[in-house]
């Protein structure tokens, strides 16, 4: 089957003056007839290298190298498409501490969602998740705790005793739901992670990668806005007792919004942080440094590097045509073509005039076409790299035409 490719425009908010424009504009202020030879080859120079700026500065340096911090592992993502920004050791396979409750938060928020549990439901604190060691929310045994005060208890304080409470509230026992978090881990493609408990205390088989780490955080971002929000809770009281929030760039940055915590001796201290500048977020993660201060400052490094030097665009919204193609022996003679997602691009800052988008689409198409059905391939590049690679699907069902509307296609291939 052969293939036509066709290039497609980037969308760009920039505006810039035309070489020609500013050559006029220079030549209006100089007359050269006033000025001597030596004067002349002086200008000339100068002028070449003021018309050469813009084109030097459109050719952007390269990011540099990411900050060395004092981690064993960490990673840097854009959360909207995924794209890595820096890494170290990010497949690395470690103790997540704290950071297990990020996936005890997602598979009760996938409870909420489906209906299995209602955050005003009233869960009976058991004794095994009243003696759990560690943090705590200081829930006591026998006493009812909606579920909501259950997630905030373990978000804002990291209280373990919430945590083995919601599990032990959606699965009836925390080993069940450590199966539960499992399958979810499968789901999301955290291909190197496994989890023994709900709250992150030292097992021998419970373990997860920055990397991993890293989707999870993107899929409670993206997936549940709403609960999100409850990570940049700074406080959080429980009858008498008022605890804050471990995460302390909350208050050292104010476009940080979450996430997560964790420390054991065998972890080290631990970071997963999300910020958003400008439409643009990112989710660090950070494993395994010596102290509070170095998981904070290390965190804040990397988040600061990945803004500095890169940004992300959102190229083509779901279900936006982006190009048409045309159907034979179909009602219609063309099919509109786009996404199924929202589609966002992570680039170096500044080179968003030198992204091509280009479609690759078979040379003849028949028809019927269905609804979602993937119809030709959207290549978007930047330079050698390639960006994105995703099909481009029919936006509309597009059935078998007339008899006399195929017959008069037939006859017109013959010529193709």
């Amino acid at each position: 089957m052969s293939f036509a490719r066709s290039r497609l425009p980037t969308r760009s908010g920039s505006h810039f003056f035309s070489d020609r424009s500013y050559n006029t504009r220079l030549s209006q202020r100089i007359n050269p007839t006033s000025m001597s030879l030596a004067n002349l080859k002086i200008l000339y120079f100068l002028t070449i290298s003021l018309l050469a700026a813009p084109f030097a500065s459109a050719q952007n340096m390269p990011a540099p190298a990411p900050p060395v911090i004092g981690a064993k592992s960490y990673i840097v993502v854009d959360a909207h498409s995924g794209y890595e920004l820096a890494s170290m050791n990010a497949d690395d396979q470690l103790a997540p501490a704290s950071l297990t409750k990020l996936m005890t938060a997602y598979a009760i928020f996938r409870a909420l969602r489906e209906e299995q549990v209602r955050l005003d439901d009233q869960v009976t604190v058991s004794e095994n998740a009243w003696r759990t060691p560690g943090s705590r929310m200081f829930i006591e045994v026998g006493t009812r705790v909606s579920v909501q005060d259950l997630l905030l208890g373990m978000i804002v304080q990291s209280g373990n005793d919430a945590s083995v409470a919601l599990a032990e509230h959606v699965a009836g026992s925390e080993p069940v739901f450590a199966e539960v978090m499992n399958q979810y881990a499968v789901t999301l493609g955290m291909h190197s992670s496994h989890f023994q408990n709900a709250t992150g205390l030292p097992g021998d088989a419970h373990f997860s990668t920055a990397r991993d780490l890293a989707i999870l955080a993107r899929a409670i971002v993206n997936e549940f806005p709403d609960y999100y929000k409850w990570y940049s809770v700074r406080e959080f009281q429980y009858g008498d007792i008022k605890q804050g929030n471990r995460n302390s760039l909350l208050w050292q940055d104010a476009t940080v919004d979450g996430m997560k915590t964790g420390h054991t001796d065998d972890a080290g201290y631990c970071l997963v942080s999300s910020a958003l500048r400008d439409g643009m977020r990112v989710v660090s993660v950070v494993l395994g440094t010596a102290s509070a201060k170095a998981r904070t400052d290390g965190s804040q490094a990397l988040l600061n590097y990945a803004f500095r030097f890169y940004e992300t665009r959102l190229l083509y919204r779901a279900e936006e045509k982006v190009t048409d193609a045309k159907i034979w022996k179909a009602e219609r003679e063309n099919s509109e073509l786009g996404l199924a997602e929202d589609l966002y691009i992570t680039f170096a800052r500044g080179r968003f005039n030198d992204i091509e988008t280009t479609v690759n689409m078979p040379s003849i198409i028949l028809g019927p076409i269905a609804e979602g059905q993937p119809v030709a391939e959207l290549h978007v590049t930047l330079g050698e790299t390639v960006l994105v690679n995703q099909p481009l699907r029919a936006l509309q069902d597009n059935p078998l035409g007339s008899i006399w509307r195929r017959a008069q296609d037939s006859i017109a291939l013959w010529f193709e």
